[in-house]
């Protein structure tokens, strides 16, 4: 059995992906491919599996065991857990390769090279392969033996020194945003490798970096760096963008805060109802002078609640939002109207609610069709599949070379 079945088309169904990722980069990618139905198969570690699954945020573990961070990014995936040093055990992913369509791995630059799974080792087996590399400095350089982790190259690329208030510390984004940036490169790279393929019929090598993606993904800020030689400046207040004037920030009210996007000064003030402040209404005043400005506006804002001045904001056409946690996010109407959070039942956790796949196509809707899988839950299954006898499995297992998670037993 390679999926359940079900009635529903998917866009990647038939294309099989050999997964050797760790972490958030690489997991994300080939979950997000998983989702518009590729068959991706995780090769983990026997036993301690993907480093992901002994880490976790304050010392949680969803349903007495799980680490929220692996159950994120490992849905709709098959895990078998592999000695990677094992001669057998190349001479089996080879095999596999054969009828591979995809490779994925984010190892520090040479690694995987040095064990016999670079590129050139699964090309030769298979020219039609697309070999997907991820790392955080690119495979040279003086950066090359740094590790690439999500805040590192945060501060690397600017977005820390944008990010903040002027008299606090460089602030990083409060969530894995480099690691998703290279995730989404990995896929981009992945399918326009794919669809070239369809046309040439061969493969290629698609190497994705941290820094280069962050940078890319702050091309408008760089632009403007760059050309007018003049980094951006934190502002002391809670406007929102370092390059932007007032009334661009996050404002204060009685019982939280909110959000004001680009909005005519003039018609803000009238909501707020004091036309004192109608003495900053000037393009250069409201740069110049942002910060006083958020304070005297902030002033007023906090005289309402969030609800009474959102609606008389968008009342008024200005462009604004409510503040909110994570927990308030999930049930925010437009969230639920979405059906944006949803939930699978893992064998051990239990009920597992997690963020619905984002991307959603009128024919080939994305699933979820499995839990994020145990270690190695699927050795046998897969190595079945690729014609390897009941016998020599229980052999491999029984040698430490393959391992299957006892619940799958």
């Amino acid at each position: 059995m390679t999926e359940p079945q079900t009635d529903t088309p998917a866009a990647l169904a038939g294309i099989r992906i050999l997964d050797f990722s760790h972490l958030l980069q690489g997991p994300f990618a080939t979950q997000l491919l998983a989702d518009m139905g590729a068959d991706v198969i995780k090769i983990e570690r026997p036993g301690k599996g993907d480093l992901f699954r002994s880490l976790t945020f304050r010392n949680k573990w969803v349903g007495g065991s799980e680490s929220p961070n692996f159950l994120a990014w490992n849905r709709n995936k098959r895990s078998i857990a592999l000695n990677l040093k094992a001669p057998e055990v190349k001479a089996v992913l080879m095999e596999m390769a054969k009828s591979a369509d995809i490779v994925v791995q984010n190892f520090r630059p040479g690694v995987m090279k040095a064990m016999g799974y670079g590129y050139e080792d699964f090309r030769a087996v298979n020219p039609r392969i697309i070999y997907c590399s991820g790392s955080g400095y690119g495979e040279d350089g003086p950066y090359v033996d740094r590790p690439g982790q999500d805040m590192l190259v945060q501060g690397l690329t600017g977005i820390m020194a944008a990010t903040g208030q002027a008299d606090a510390p460089p602030t990083p984004v409060g969530a894995g945003f480099s690691d998703q940036v290279g995730a989404m490169n990995m896929v981009y790279g992945i399918l326009s490798a794919l669809y070239w393929r369809e046309k040439s019929g061969l493969g290629q090598e698609v190497k994705v970096n941290l820094l280069a993606g962050m940078l890319a993904h702050q091309n408008q800020e760089m632009v403007m760096a760059l050309n007018f030689n003049e980094d951006f400046q934190r502002p002391r207040s809670g406007i929102g963008h370092p390059g932007m004037d007032a009334p661009f920030g996050t404002y204060p009210t009685k019982d939280g805060w909110v959000t004001i996007a680009m909005s005519p000064y003039s018609t803000l003030v009238g909501v707020l109802g004091n036309d004192d402040l109608l003495v900053y209404d000037d393009p250069q005043k409201l740069f110049a002078q942002r910060d006083e400005i958020w304070r005297a506006l902030a002033a007023e804002t906090g005289k309402w609640t969030s609800s009474a001045l959102l609606e008389a904001l968008l009342n008024a056409d200005i462009w604004c939002g409510e503040v909110k946690s994570h927990l308030q996010a999930a049930e925010d109407p437009q969230v639920r109207h979405m059906e944006l959070v949803t939930s699978y039942e893992h064998p051990r956790a239990g009920t597992v609610k997690v963020v619905a796949p984002a991307v959603r196509h009128s024919e080939t809707p994305a699933t979820i069709r499995r839990p994020a899988p145990l270690v190695g839950q699927h050795s046998r299954e897969i190595l079945s599949e690729f014609g390897y006898s009941q016998d020599e499995i229980e052999a491999w297992l029984a040698s430490g070379v393959v391992y299957a998670d006892e619940v799958s037993a």
